[in-house]
């Protein structure tokens, strides 16, 4: 029996997880949090083997709790199960120590399947996403985005065009605040922007791109 965890800021998502992997037979919901710090202290009471999760979360975002997980609890398997453009983001989850990625536009067997898996030690992307990269290797057309952005960048970055300020970013990531400024600085720098407004307008274009 598989032990899952839930993780959504949304109390519907959450319940609707409960409901569907209540009656599971091979998947046992041992229960749900609603932000990233809390996450933590339900594992420490209550280990499980899968935990999927959402990468907006309060308190710790989703990248944020993955770098934790993979240092604490290296056996546990994550999968981001999120509203996020997968093409955007599912990369640098996975860099990040996600075992999966799981659009919220995907059914609710895709979900199973990705979570039984991950479970064997396998990673999942779903076959749209593994052609695209395939197709991108083979000739050289990999999304801009990654091209310009590590990990760390597109985690600064999402910070950025949550609202966050560079104190809020600095204390997240358990990073100075200087650190967080030559992120923001070299980010300008690579989408060839001047300002916060601009950085966060480019952001959400390429985002729009590569989620076409």
């Amino acid at each position: 029996m598989i032990k899952l965890l839930v993780v959504d800021e949304h109390p519907i998502v959450r319940k609707g997880l409960e409901l569907v992997f209540g009656v599971s037979q091979d998947i046992k919901f041992m229960g749900s949090v609603g932000d990233g710090e809390a996450i933590f202290n339900f594992i420490k009471n209550t280990p499980v083997d899968v935990i999927v999760t959402e990468i907006d979360l309060p308190k710790l975002n989703g990248i944020t709790a993955l770098r934790r997980l993979k240092k604490e609890h290296p056996k546990t398997k994550v999968i981001i199960y999120s509203g996020q453009p997968e093409y955007v983001y599912a990369v640098s989850a996975i860099k990040a120590g996600a075992a999966g990625y799981v659009p919220k536009t995907a059914d609710i067997l895709t979900l199973k399947e990705a979570i039984v898996k991950v479970t064997n030690g396998d990673v999942y992307l779903s076959h749209e996403l593994t052609q695209r990269l395939a197709l991108g290797t083979k000739t050289n057309k990999t999304s801009p985005f990654y091209k310009k952005l590590s990990t760390r960048e597109v985690e600064v970055l999402k910070l950025l065009s949550s609202g966050k300020r560079n104190k809020e970013i600095a204390e997240e990531l358990n990073i100075n605040e200087k650190t967080v400024s030559t992120y923001r600085a070299r980010l300008m720098k690579k989408l060839n922007v001047t300002n916060l407004v601009d950085l966060v307008n480019q952001a959400n274009q390429l985002e729009l791109q590569d989620a076409i």
